[in-house]
């Protein structure tokens, strides 16, 4: 299993033009990717830098027919005449996918410029059974409202967890209980730096301690720092560093074969992430 993390800036490269079909055949030079997370895609938000009034949603999911398409909208506002604009993050996934949540983090009250923020959690089959699959894009002004998006994601795995240990009664129509698992990904551009605590706290050992959410790169590469995944080849917002991050849950760590981040690209303002789990 290959799964890809980046954040696009709607599909903004570092040549000013916007252009999603880029995203995607990078991606695919990248590897033969079954799960691709995408952050900051945006529909009908011709303001944006370079854009126009495109539904990047249905957009990327036009250009990966064969893939099911999660959306994740966190901000949805009017826009002009019936339409709206909506700006948020989404999953591709080659798997059947089962049970789609998206949770609203906590949104608290800050002076600074902010936003509301999304959690997609969706259920794939991957070759070695379920598997939660979860996206997001923390604030980028705020520690404070980080620290509560953190605390949201935490409660989101932790409910997650509870509702394996004890499982739902099973029944018709919307009761139906399908697949499930306490074994996820977590992925998505985060706004912290490595040794930020606030990111450290997303490892904190939970009850079901088998299913604490590991920094994948740190587990492979215990002695190399992150390498950078954003302000490469623009410093307007500091200097290199790393804020995208892929996490798993600890009885996933035998199966993580490989995680490399690519560098080399502009085709956005971040570097896109690749992960691969071997299905043995």
């Amino acid at each position: 299993m290959k799964l890809i993390t980046w954040n696009i800036q709607w599909a903004l490269g570092m040549d000013g033009r916007v252009d999603p079909s880029r995203v995607i055949r990078h991606a695919r030079e990248m590897g033969d990717f079954d799960v691709l997370c995408l952050q900051e895609v945006a529909d009908n938000f011709p303001e944006l830098t370079g854009n126009d009034d495109d539904d990047q949603f249905a957009t990327f999911a036009r250009l990966l027919p064969d893939y099911t398409a999660v959306d994740g909208v966190a901000l949805d506002i009017p826009g002009a005449g019936k339409r709206r604009k909506r700006f948020g993050n989404i999953i591709l996934s080659r798997y059947p996918v089962a049970m789609i949540l998206r949770h609203l983090l906590p949104w608290e009250g800050d002076t600074t410029r902010n936003m509301p923020r999304l959690l997609i959690e969706a259920v794939v089959m991957a070759p070695f059974g379920p598997l939660r699959i979860m996206t997001t894009h923390l604030e980028y002004s705020s520690a404070k409202l980080r620290s509560a998006q953190v605390e949201g994601i935490l409660d989101v795995h932790r409910s997650a967890c509870d509702r394996e240990e004890m499982q739902r009664e099973d029944g018709p129509g919307t009761y139906v209980r399908g697949p499930s698992t306490r074994s996820a990904i977590l992925t998505g551009d985060f706004n912290m730096k490595p040794d930020d605590p606030t990111k450290r706290r997303l490892s904190d050992p939970i009850s079901s301690s088998k299913f604490t959410l590991i920094d994948a790169w740190a587990t492979l590469h215990p002695e190399k720092p992150h390498p950078p995944s954003f302000c490469l080849y623009d410093q307007t917002y500091g200097p290199p560093h790393c804020c995208d991050y892929i996490f798993v849950t600890q009885d996933l760590i035998p199966r993580v074969r490989q995680i490399e981040y690519d560098t080399e690209t502009k085709v956005s303002d971040h570097q896109p992430v690749i992960v691969e789990l071997t299905d043995k």
